[in-house]
Protein backbone atom coordinates (compact mmCIF):
# COMPACT_ATOMS: atom_id res chain seq x y z
CA UNK A 1 0.00 0.00 0.00
CA UNK A 2 1.29 3.52 -1.27
CA UNK A 3 1.47 6.52 1.37
CA UNK A 4 -1.09 8.72 2.02
CA UNK A 5 -0.98 12.02 0.56
CA UNK A 6 -2.35 14.83 2.42
CA UNK A 7 -2.82 18.82 1.01
CA UNK A 8 -2.63 21.65 3.35
CA UNK A 9 -2.61 24.90 1.88
CA UNK A 10 -2.35 28.92 3.16
CA UNK A 11 -5.72 30.92 2.93
CA UNK A 12 -3.84 34.27 3.15
CA UNK A 13 -2.02 34.84 -0.27
CA UNK A 14 -4.52 32.83 -2.24
CA UNK A 15 -8.35 32.74 -2.46
CA UNK A 16 -10.80 30.68 -0.67
CA UNK A 17 -12.29 28.95 -3.87
CA UNK A 18 -9.38 28.57 -5.83
CA UNK A 19 -7.61 26.43 -2.54
CA UNK A 20 -11.11 24.19 -2.31
CA UNK A 21 -11.37 23.42 -6.05
CA UNK A 22 -7.90 23.12 -6.40
CA UNK A 23 -7.75 20.28 -3.13
CA UNK A 24 -11.10 18.61 -3.60
CA UNK A 25 -9.68 17.93 -7.35
CA UNK A 26 -6.68 16.66 -6.18
CA UNK A 27 -8.32 14.16 -4.15
CA UNK A 28 -10.51 12.96 -7.08
CA UNK A 29 -13.86 15.35 -7.48
CA UNK A 30 -13.30 15.79 -10.70
CA UNK A 31 -13.01 12.73 -11.67
CA UNK A 32 -15.33 10.73 -9.81
CA UNK A 33 -18.27 13.12 -9.85
CA UNK A 34 -20.27 14.14 -12.55
CA UNK A 35 -23.85 14.82 -13.61
CA UNK A 36 -26.51 13.19 -11.28
CA UNK A 37 -23.72 12.24 -8.89
CA UNK A 38 -25.77 12.13 -4.77
CA UNK A 39 -22.73 13.89 -3.03
CA UNK A 40 -23.02 14.48 0.64
CA UNK A 41 -21.99 16.77 2.81
CA UNK A 42 -21.11 16.85 6.44
CA UNK A 43 -19.99 20.22 8.06
CA UNK A 44 -19.10 20.46 11.67
CA UNK A 45 -21.88 22.06 13.30
CA UNK A 46 -21.43 21.12 17.00
CA UNK A 47 -23.64 24.16 18.08
CA UNK A 48 -26.40 27.07 17.24
CA UNK A 49 -25.21 29.42 19.49
CA UNK A 50 -24.08 31.98 17.58
CA UNK A 51 -21.74 33.61 19.67
CA UNK A 52 -19.43 30.55 19.17
CA UNK A 53 -20.09 29.58 15.56
CA UNK A 54 -17.68 31.43 14.12
CA UNK A 55 -15.13 29.29 16.25
CA UNK A 56 -16.72 25.78 16.52
CA UNK A 57 -18.08 24.98 13.04
CA UNK A 58 -17.10 24.88 10.02
CA UNK A 59 -17.09 28.41 8.40
CA UNK A 60 -19.64 28.74 6.15
CA UNK A 61 -17.05 30.16 3.35
CA UNK A 62 -15.65 26.86 3.59
CA UNK A 63 -19.02 24.60 2.81
CA UNK A 64 -19.88 27.37 0.05
CA UNK A 65 -16.91 27.00 -1.88
CA UNK A 66 -17.07 23.41 -1.38
CA UNK A 67 -21.01 22.91 -2.94
CA UNK A 68 -19.94 25.96 -5.52
CA UNK A 69 -17.42 23.22 -6.84
CA UNK A 70 -19.68 20.49 -6.70
CA UNK A 71 -22.48 22.24 -8.54
CA UNK A 72 -19.91 23.12 -11.66
CA UNK A 73 -19.19 19.39 -11.62
CA UNK A 74 -23.16 18.50 -12.10
CA UNK A 75 -23.28 17.09 -8.51
CA UNK A 76 -26.69 16.41 -6.54
CA UNK A 77 -25.60 17.89 -3.00
CA UNK A 78 -27.39 17.62 -0.02
CA UNK A 79 -26.08 18.54 3.45
CA UNK A 80 -26.24 16.68 6.48
CA UNK A 81 -26.56 16.35 10.37
CA UNK A 82 -28.24 15.11 12.99
CA UNK A 83 -29.91 16.66 16.13
CA UNK A 84 -27.47 17.79 18.90
CA UNK A 85 -28.52 16.64 22.85
CA UNK A 86 -30.38 19.69 23.07
CA UNK A 87 -30.92 21.52 20.07
CA UNK A 88 -32.47 20.33 16.93
CA UNK A 89 -30.75 20.10 13.05
CA UNK A 90 -32.82 22.79 12.25
CA UNK A 91 -31.89 25.21 14.74
CA UNK A 92 -28.03 24.68 13.65
CA UNK A 93 -28.58 25.10 9.81
CA UNK A 94 -31.02 28.46 10.30
CA UNK A 95 -28.19 29.62 13.00
CA UNK A 96 -25.46 28.47 10.56
CA UNK A 97 -26.19 30.23 7.47
CA UNK A 98 -26.96 26.75 6.11
CA UNK A 99 -30.36 27.36 4.72
CA UNK A 100 -29.40 30.18 2.84
CA UNK A 101 -26.85 27.78 1.15
CA UNK A 102 -29.65 25.43 0.05
CA UNK A 103 -31.42 28.66 -1.36
CA UNK A 104 -28.54 29.79 -2.97
CA UNK A 105 -27.57 26.35 -5.04
CA UNK A 106 -30.96 24.76 -5.28
CA UNK A 107 -29.53 21.88 -2.83
CA UNK A 108 -31.14 19.57 -0.10
CA UNK A 109 -30.47 19.63 3.62
CA UNK A 110 -31.39 16.80 5.66
CA UNK A 111 -32.50 15.49 9.40
CA UNK A 112 -30.87 12.50 9.64
CA UNK A 113 -33.13 12.06 12.98
CA UNK A 114 -35.67 12.12 11.30
CA UNK A 115 -34.40 10.25 8.02
CA UNK A 116 -36.06 6.88 6.95
CA UNK A 117 -33.76 4.64 9.59
CA UNK A 118 -32.03 1.53 8.24
CA UNK A 119 -30.76 -0.49 11.03
CA UNK A 120 -27.48 -2.27 11.16
CA UNK A 121 -25.63 -4.82 13.36
CA UNK A 122 -22.78 -3.40 15.55
CA UNK A 123 -20.59 -5.69 17.65
CA UNK A 124 -20.84 -2.89 20.75
CA UNK A 125 -24.43 -2.21 21.23
CA UNK A 126 -26.53 -4.83 19.04
CA UNK A 127 -28.01 -2.81 16.34
CA UNK A 128 -27.87 0.61 15.28
CA UNK A 129 -29.85 3.03 12.98
CA UNK A 130 -28.54 5.53 10.02
CA UNK A 131 -30.33 7.77 7.90
CA UNK A 132 -30.83 6.57 4.45
CA UNK A 133 -29.69 9.54 2.83
CA UNK A 134 -26.42 8.89 4.54
CA UNK A 135 -26.25 5.16 3.70
CA UNK A 136 -26.99 5.69 0.58
CA UNK A 137 -24.92 8.38 -0.72
CA UNK A 138 -22.71 7.95 -4.00
CA UNK A 139 -19.56 10.30 -2.45
CA UNK A 140 -19.79 11.43 1.15
CA UNK A 141 -17.23 14.29 1.86
CA UNK A 142 -16.70 15.22 5.41
CA UNK A 143 -16.18 18.80 6.29
CA UNK A 144 -14.38 19.27 10.12
CA UNK A 145 -13.55 21.41 11.97
CA UNK A 146 -9.73 21.94 12.90
CA UNK A 147 -9.84 21.55 17.19
CA UNK A 148 -8.92 19.97 19.89
CA UNK A 149 -11.20 18.35 22.34
CA UNK A 150 -11.39 17.83 25.92
CA UNK A 151 -12.26 14.36 25.86
CA UNK A 152 -10.83 13.09 22.63
CA UNK A 153 -8.10 15.34 22.58
CA UNK A 154 -8.75 16.07 18.90
CA UNK A 155 -11.50 16.58 17.01
CA UNK A 156 -11.37 16.17 13.05
CA UNK A 157 -12.52 13.76 10.19
CA UNK A 158 -12.85 11.07 12.05
CA UNK A 159 -15.05 12.32 14.98
CA UNK A 160 -16.78 14.73 12.46
CA UNK A 161 -19.23 11.38 11.31
CA UNK A 162 -20.63 11.23 15.33
CA UNK A 163 -22.95 13.58 14.11
CA UNK A 164 -24.05 10.87 11.41
CA UNK A 165 -25.30 8.81 14.37
CA UNK A 166 -29.44 9.97 14.42
CA UNK A 167 -29.66 9.16 18.00
CA UNK A 168 -29.84 12.53 20.68
CA UNK A 169 -28.64 10.64 23.29
CA UNK A 170 -25.78 9.22 21.44
CA UNK A 171 -23.87 10.45 24.37
CA UNK A 172 -24.46 6.80 26.43
CA UNK A 173 -22.22 5.73 23.39
CA UNK A 174 -18.85 7.87 24.49
CA UNK A 175 -17.33 4.55 26.00
CA UNK A 176 -17.64 2.84 22.60
CA UNK A 177 -16.50 5.78 20.60
CA UNK A 178 -13.36 4.88 19.29
CA UNK A 179 -14.48 1.61 18.25
CA UNK A 180 -17.76 2.95 16.34
CA UNK A 181 -16.39 6.48 14.60
CA UNK A 182 -13.96 3.08 12.68
CA UNK A 183 -16.93 1.05 12.23
CA UNK A 184 -18.36 4.04 10.46
CA UNK A 185 -15.73 4.89 8.69
CA UNK A 186 -16.29 1.66 7.08
CA UNK A 187 -19.58 1.66 6.51
CA UNK A 188 -19.83 5.22 4.54
CA UNK A 189 -15.98 6.08 3.66
CA UNK A 190 -15.45 9.49 3.76
CA UNK A 191 -14.27 10.05 -0.26
CA UNK A 192 -12.92 13.41 0.77
CA UNK A 193 -11.92 14.83 4.36
CA UNK A 194 -11.28 18.70 3.96
CA UNK A 195 -10.45 19.86 7.43
CA UNK A 196 -11.40 23.86 7.86
CA UNK A 197 -8.60 25.46 9.84
CA UNK A 198 -9.16 28.92 8.97
CA UNK A 199 -9.67 29.55 12.53
CA UNK A 200 -10.22 26.56 14.63
CA UNK A 201 -10.50 25.81 18.17
CA UNK A 202 -7.79 25.81 21.03
CA UNK A 203 -8.66 25.38 24.75
CA UNK A 204 -11.76 23.83 25.82
CA UNK A 205 -12.90 22.65 22.66
CA UNK A 206 -14.67 21.38 21.19
CA UNK A 207 -16.81 23.99 22.05
CA UNK A 208 -15.92 26.47 24.63
CA UNK A 209 -12.53 27.10 23.74
CA UNK A 210 -11.01 30.00 21.87
CA UNK A 211 -9.86 31.04 18.11
CA UNK A 212 -6.62 29.05 16.86
CA UNK A 213 -6.73 31.49 13.30
CA UNK A 214 -4.32 29.09 11.96
CA UNK A 215 -5.69 29.95 8.03
CA UNK A 216 -5.59 27.01 6.72
CA UNK A 217 -7.14 23.94 4.81
CA UNK A 218 -6.24 20.61 5.09
CA UNK A 219 -7.77 17.53 2.69
CA UNK A 220 -7.01 14.01 1.68
CA UNK A 221 -8.49 10.86 0.79
CA UNK A 222 -7.77 9.27 4.02
CA UNK A 223 -9.35 10.63 7.19
CA UNK A 224 -6.73 9.11 9.45
CA UNK A 225 -4.22 10.65 7.92
CA UNK A 226 -5.83 14.04 7.60
CA UNK A 227 -6.64 13.82 11.44
CA UNK A 228 -2.73 12.54 11.62
CA UNK A 229 -1.56 15.69 9.92
CA UNK A 230 -4.23 18.67 11.75
CA UNK A 231 -2.91 17.04 14.81
CA UNK A 232 0.34 16.74 14.14
CA UNK A 233 0.20 20.50 12.62
CA UNK A 234 -0.67 22.20 16.50
CA UNK A 235 2.08 20.07 18.26
CA UNK A 236 -0.20 17.01 19.07
CA UNK A 237 0.85 13.33 18.89
CA UNK A 238 -1.68 11.08 16.92
CA UNK A 239 -1.59 8.43 18.91
CA UNK A 240 -2.75 10.62 22.18
CA UNK A 241 -6.14 10.58 20.37
CA UNK A 242 -7.60 7.33 21.06
CA UNK A 243 -9.69 7.81 18.22
CA UNK A 244 -7.06 8.63 15.52
CA UNK A 245 -5.02 5.56 16.78
CA UNK A 246 -8.10 2.50 17.14
CA UNK A 247 -8.96 3.78 13.06
CA UNK A 248 -5.57 3.36 12.09
CA UNK A 249 -5.49 0.31 14.11
CA UNK A 250 -8.48 -1.45 12.00
CA UNK A 251 -6.92 0.22 8.95
CA UNK A 252 -9.39 2.92 7.82
CA UNK A 253 -6.25 4.82 7.11
CA UNK A 254 -2.51 5.64 7.74
CA UNK A 255 -1.22 7.28 11.03
CA UNK A 256 2.85 7.40 10.59
CA UNK A 257 5.22 10.30 9.13
CA UNK A 258 6.31 7.45 7.20
CA UNK A 259 3.00 6.16 5.40
CA UNK A 260 2.38 10.38 4.71
CA UNK A 261 3.19 12.43 2.40
CA UNK A 262 2.70 16.33 2.90
CA UNK A 263 1.76 18.59 0.18
CA UNK A 264 2.03 21.94 1.14
CA UNK A 265 4.29 23.91 3.60
CA UNK A 266 3.22 21.93 6.63
CA UNK A 267 6.72 23.51 8.63
CA UNK A 268 5.97 27.12 8.11
CA UNK A 269 2.09 26.74 8.61
CA UNK A 270 2.70 25.39 12.19
CA UNK A 271 0.96 26.71 15.08
CA UNK A 272 1.26 26.48 18.81
CA UNK A 273 -2.18 26.36 20.76
CA UNK A 274 -3.22 25.67 24.08
CA UNK A 275 -4.80 22.08 24.62
CA UNK A 276 -7.59 20.73 26.01
CA UNK A 277 -7.58 19.60 29.51
CA UNK A 278 -9.71 17.31 30.61
CA UNK A 279 -10.42 18.69 34.50
CA UNK A 280 -12.64 17.06 36.99
CA UNK A 281 -16.12 18.32 35.89
CA UNK A 282 -15.27 16.85 31.93
CA UNK A 283 -14.16 13.83 33.83
CA UNK A 284 -17.45 13.08 36.34
CA UNK A 285 -19.39 14.33 33.30
CA UNK A 286 -17.75 11.40 31.20
CA UNK A 287 -18.22 8.90 34.26
CA UNK A 288 -21.90 9.81 34.76
CA UNK A 289 -22.53 9.56 30.68
CA UNK A 290 -22.10 6.43 30.78
CA UNK A 291 -25.02 5.36 32.55
CA UNK A 292 -27.96 5.24 30.54
CA UNK A 293 -30.34 6.42 33.31
CA UNK A 294 -28.29 9.55 34.54
CA UNK A 295 -27.90 10.75 30.97
CA UNK A 296 -31.09 10.72 30.13
CA UNK A 297 -32.62 11.80 33.56
CA UNK A 298 -29.79 14.25 34.21
CA UNK A 299 -27.66 15.02 31.64
CA UNK A 300 -30.50 15.43 28.82
CA UNK A 301 -32.87 17.19 31.29
CA UNK A 302 -33.00 20.67 30.56
CA UNK A 303 -34.37 21.84 34.23
CA UNK A 304 -31.26 19.77 35.82
CA UNK A 305 -28.33 20.40 33.90
CA UNK A 306 -28.81 23.87 33.45
CA UNK A 307 -28.76 24.43 36.84
CA UNK A 308 -25.61 21.93 37.81
CA UNK A 309 -23.62 23.70 34.91
CA UNK A 310 -24.12 26.74 36.90
CA UNK A 311 -22.79 25.64 39.95
CA UNK A 312 -20.25 23.65 38.21
CA UNK A 313 -18.80 26.77 36.44
CA UNK A 314 -18.94 28.63 39.98
CA UNK A 315 -16.55 26.13 41.26
CA UNK A 316 -14.26 26.23 38.20
CA UNK A 317 -13.66 29.96 39.06
CA UNK A 318 -13.02 29.31 42.82
CA UNK A 319 -10.76 26.34 41.99
CA UNK A 320 -8.66 28.14 39.57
Amino acid sequence: MGKSRIFIRSIKDTPLDEVVSGILDSCGAKDNISSGTRVLLKPNLCTERKEMIHTANTSIGVTDAVIRHLKDLGADVTICESDGARYTVEEAYEANGIYDLVKKYDIKAVNLSNDEKIWLDSRHVGKWDFGRTFIETDFFITLPALKVHATTVFTGSLKNQWGCVPRRDRLIWHKYMPEMLAEIARIVPPRISLMDGIVGMQGRGPINGYPINAGVIIGGTDPVAVDAVGMRLLGLEPVTSEIVRVAAERGVGMIAKKDIEIDGDFDGLKVKVEFAKEDWAIKLLNLFSRSEFITQKIIMNDNLFYPIRRMVIGLRKLIN
